[in-house]
């Protein structure tokens, strides 16, 4: 109930300050959940405004710092779907967290980069979402998000979703370091293809 009613209240916020433009709607999952969203990352605002795009529930890893700021803030951004991840170690628990949303039906949104660009520009892809899409043998959906010129309000955004990447191509040997980083890359290379082909936006 309360998930349902945060993510209204959220969207509602979000489709007054942002004019939001969506390509590739056709591209959404029909099942509600247990797939990844694999995104590029160029906002604190990423998580929510994909997730109002896709409908279902979802959960994504965010920096263990912001669990830090307040008991009130940490209790809300868990009630979203959040959950804490080590930066720059490999981090189990945050694994686990995710492969138990996905076999709970939920949608796991995840940043390949594993921070933020300054520059809008792509980086090199990390390791986690393969791992948590062989482990959980699910599809993962390329998503490509960019911000027009910040202005107080209905900044133009885009939001390009590409076809899912089926979940047998994810059938790699985990302990094949190559392999992983294949995989990874090929992710990332859906993203690269949705920046190419994404229309300008002011």
């Amino acid at each position: 109930m309360f998930y349902a009613l945060a993510r209204e209240i959220v969207s509602l916020i979000f489709h007054i300050y942002f004019k939001i433009i969506v390509l590739g709607r056709e591209n959404i999952p029909k099942q509600k959940g247990s797939y990844i969203i694999a995104s590029n990352h160029v906002s604190n605002n990423d998580p929510p405004m994909v997730g109002i795009v896709f409908k279902g529930k979802y959960t994504f890893m965010a920096k263990e710092e912001l669990f830090r700021i307040n008991p009130l803030f940490t209790w809300l951004i868990k009630k979203l779907g959040a959950f804490p991840v080590k930066r720059g170690s490999k981090d189990s628990a945050a694994i686990d967290n995710a492969l138990e949303s996905l076999n709970n039906g939920r949608i796991f949104v995840i940043f390949p980069e594993g921070t933020r660009s300054k520059d809008g520009e792509l980086g090199k892809p990390k390791s986690g979402v393969t791992l948590v899409a062989a482990r959980a043998k699910v599809p993962v959906v390329p998503v490509f998000v960019k911000y027009g010129k910040k202005r107080f309000l209905r900044r133009q955004v885009l939001v390009s979703i590409g076809e899912p990447i089926p979940k047998e191509s994810f059938n790699v040997d985990l302990t094949d370091k190559r392999q992983i980083r294949s995989i990874s890359e090929l992710i990332m290379g859906r993203i690269a293809q949705l920046k190419e082909s994404a229309p300008e936006i002011i």
